[in-house]
């Protein structure tokens, strides 16, 4: 019975200190996308645009 009181007591001082360390790097910036922004203009956005004027037109077609 001690070793569950044991294992539970593990079990939340590292999930505690696996929160702590998510928002530690959260606040750092760890997760942060810088390179995304800078080629978003690379993307062709007329795709998105293509694709839902398409089924429209074959609709209008039939």
């Amino acid at each position: 019975m001690e070793v569950i009181f044991l294992l539970i007591g593990v079990s939340l001082i590292l999930a505690s200190t696996f929160l702590y360390l998510f928002f530690k790097a959260m606040k750092d910036g760890q997760f942060d996308d810088d390179y995304t922004p800078s080629v978003r203009i690379l993307f062709n956005s007329q795709q998105k645009k293509e694709k839902k004027d398409q089924p429209s037109k074959t609709k209008s077609n039939e």
